[in-house]
């Protein structure tokens, strides 16, 4: 094959992929097909589910249940997407914004927010429910799903890794040696860019010069494709295609998906600093939950009675959420000593019997104090 029809092959569209318009149409596709419409209903069920998610954790910031929240708010079509495109033995290495797709693929959301809680590094069981502890370093967690990836190559297994990242995290050393070495040993690995604008405060444009963030596929020698990532029936298209093509020894892949962060990149950011509210405002008529309802409540697919079961199945995990999260931790200190290493060293042992000492002594002092 000669270098021109290999660059071609590799070059994502000038468009991104999508199979249905802001308004709720359904748009034809030379490659890409209109999932079913249980499918749809499901993916329609995961974002209503998910806004009820990301709108009650923010609740629980507020009230000083949860001590951050980076809400995936107007994104929530990449994270039902990439949780529904999975099969069950796939595994999902996820970033400190996907909350939401960690509780699609199974996890409880009280379990998903303990990291936020600041209680616990992970609160889920990782093998269980096949998802990766959530990472707060940029890009670190790239590198982890291309090691887990090539084990289960090594292995024989039917294994696919869907690899989550921000467009921040294409500007660090992390992607560029994650997806180098995927390519080279063609790794069953998707990698999926959920492009909202900002990496923090800095916008895409300082971040590459690239044509598209999926451009930057062609130079590891993989495939890479862009998506609206606001339209969930295009998302899940667009990656159920890659992870067949890695389940079927086809390799690595970049996906591109153009989405919008409608908050604040956490509680703690003042996003008005950087954008305009025209900006963000803007993005609202391509929300992906409207855009859904238009589409299934038009064909008749979404009647009533499923828009309030839907409505109560994501009212009680918004319930379980509070409750959970409510509920005060039982914070026992040595923990801060039991799990760094597998046998404690002689050195943790002093702090922690110096740590102990100190808790004994101001129980002791405190008025009526006994331990």
């Amino acid at each position: 094959m000669s270098d021109e029809r290999r660059e071609v092959r590799f070059l994502p569209r000038d468009e991104p992929v999508q199979l249905i318009d802001a308004s709720g149409t359904a748009t034809a596709d030379d490659q890409f097909v209109l999932p079913s419409t249980d499918t749809l209903l499901a993916a329609y069920r995961g974002l209503v589910e998910g806004r009820r998610i990301n709108d009650q954790a923010s609740a629980l910031v507020r009230q000083g249940r949860l001590a951050v929240y980076p809400s995936s708010h107007g994104q929530e079509a990449c994270q039902v997407g990439a949780a529904l495109a999975l099969a069950a033995d796939d595994w999902l290495f996820p970033t400190y914004r996907d909350s939401v797709a960690v509780i699609e693929r199974g996890v409880p959301a009280a379990e998903a927010l303990v990291l936020l809680k600041g209680d616990w590094h992970s609160g889920y069981d990782v093998r269980s429910h096949h998802v990766a502890p959530q990472a707060t370093p940029l890009a670190t967690q790239l590198l982890h799903a291309v090691g887990f990836a090539y084990a289960a190559k090594r292995r024989g297994e039917d294994t696919v890794v869907l690899a989550l990242c921000g467009d921040g995290a294409t500007s660090e050393g992390d992607f560029h040696e994650a997806l180098n070495f995927a390519a080279v040993f063609h790794v069953p690995v998707v990698f999926f860019v959920q492009n909202n604008g900002f990496a923090i405060s800095v916008p895409l444009s300082r971040q590459t010069a690239a044509p598209s963030l999926a451009h930057k596929a062609i130079g590891y020698g993989m495939l890479g494709q862009r998506v609206d990532g606001n339209d969930v029936a295009a998302v899940l298209a667009v990656l159920g295609e890659a992870v067949d093509r890695a389940r079927s020894g086809g390799g690595p892949s970049l996906v591109e998906a153009h989405t919008y962060r409608m908050q604040a990149h956490t509680n703690a950011d003042d996003d008005t600093r950087y954008r305009e509210r025209a900006e963000v405002q803007s993005w609202v008529a391509r929300d992906p939950l409207t855009r859904l309802h238009a589409h299934l409540t038009g064909t008749g697919a979404l009647t009533p009675e499923l828009e309030a079961e839907y409505a109560a199945a994501a009212e009680d995990t918004a319930t379980a959420m509070r409750e959970a999260l409510n509920a005060d931790a039982d914070i026992d200190p040595e923990d801060l000593f039991r799990f760094v290493t597998e046998t404690r060293s002689p050195q943790l042992e002093e702090q922690w019997q110096m740590l102990r000492g100190e808790i004994e002594r101001t129980a002791d002092a405190a008025p009526g104090g006994t331990r």
